[in-house]
């Protein structure tokens, strides 16, 4: 005979609701190196930039974004990295 599975050992699945893309959304279609605003929304407080699983951006207007912080970076309007 089988042994009796314990009914309260069972894990139960929570899924996690799906991340809908910013700029798709609000039907954004140029991110602009100048919105320091939303540039900054997607950096971390060290300077990195948030990656799309975490923001939930699509991979489109991620790599639309890591254009806009690099070249941000490169003209001084976001540092590189911050200082602990």
């Amino acid at each position: 005979m089988r042994p009796k599975r314990d009914v309260k050992k069972r894990k139960r699945r929570t899924f996690n609701q799906k991340k809908v893309c910013r700029f798709c959304a609000d039907n954004i279609m140029f991110i602009d190196y100048k919105d320091l605003k939303t540039l900054k929304a997607l950096t971390t407080e060290r300077g990195k930039i948030i990656p799309s699983r975490v923001s939930g951006n699509c991979a489109k207007h991620q790599r639309a974004v890591t254009e806009a912080i690099k070249r941000a970076r490169n003209i001084a309007l976001l540092p590189f990295t911050l200082e602990s």
